[in-house]
């Protein structure tokens, strides 16, 4: 028998399928009777997000069955309690039949359009656009009043180390055991006295003191570049996230156009005059 190449390809999805839908509806538990499947395990652990964030992952797998157990027996205590039978039972069943269609059209539609070819067009249109941004590589030594600064400043010109000299005396806790290092910033990233002098200053430039709103500093500029660019690799996970959300929101939007909405608890809006015909001449 021969099979047509639509067939012939229908049959291979068959086959490559089959072990992926056994494997999700394999039975791994059972309460009462009732069997708890991986794929059940997939959705309730996606479900419970948060909660399962504080725990080990050692213990996140059982914590989810036993969440299935209660939920098995709970939903048949609720049957037997004829539950389901109320009018608010089905309207709620309704809402979340609806939710869970659209959360899952949102999600499949979005992932179509975060190709890589989409993602490597947006961020070489972002990266083109974005205007060349100035960093500085510093050091500084942070005390108390001006007289400490100026002590400090004049240690340095006679060739002390900065580093040494920050490490003894900088009251900056996060920057003085590591010899007042401040690593690269950007001018915005500072405080507007302390950055107008950082960026003023030549490679291996050593600044007067210097006052700001935490006392008074000595700077000292290592190095000095125009900011890298992120790498796209880097930021490719936010890039498809934002190409996501945006599908996302064109989708509903684009629903929302072509639908008529009336909203019946609302007086209904004036009707529009029509414009007067203009004076003939």
């Amino acid at each position: 028998m021969k099979l047509s190449r639509l067939g012939m390809v229908s049959l291979g999805l068959v086959l490559v399928a089959t072990p992926v839908f056994a494997q999700a509806d394999k039975v791994v538990a059972k309460v009462d009777g009732i069997a708890i499947t991986e794929r059940e395990i997939g959705l309730a652990t996606e479900d419970l997000g948060e909660r399962l964030a504080q725990l080990p992952d050692e213990r996140k797998r059982d914590e989810v069955i036993n969440y299935l157990v209660d939920l098995k027996l709970g939903a048949r205590a609720a049957i037997a309690a004829k539950t389901a039978d109320g009018p608010d039972f089905a309207a709620r069943l309704a809402y979340f039949r609806e939710k869970v269609l659209l959360d899952q059209y949102l999600t499949a539609e979005g992932k179509k359009a975060a190709t890589p070819e989409a993602a490597r067009k947006l961020y070489d249109e972002t990266t083109k656009a974005m205007a060349p941004e100035e960093e500085v590589n510093a050091r500084h030594i942070l005390v108390e009043d001006e007289a400490q600064a100026k002590a400090v400043a004049e240690r340095l010109k006679k060739g002390e180390d900065f580093a040494k000299v920050a490490a003894e005396l900088s009251k900056d806790p996060g920057s003085g055991k590591e010899g007042g290092s401040l690593g690269w910033f950007t001018k915005d990233r500072m405080v507007p006295e302390f950055a107008e002098v950082a960026f003023k200053l030549d490679k291996g430039q050593v600044s007067d003191p210097v006052k700001s709103q935490f006392g008074w500093h000595v700077i000292k500029v290592e190095d000095k570049r125009s900011k890298p660019l992120p790498d796209f690799a880097m930021v490719k996970p936010q890039i498809d996230q934002y190409l996501e959300r945006k599908a996302q929101q064109d989708i509903i939007v684009g629903l929302r156009e072509k639908a008529k909405v009336e909203r019946l608890d609302q007086p209904a809006a004036p009707a529009t005059p029509a414009p007067a015909e203009p004076k003939k001449p």
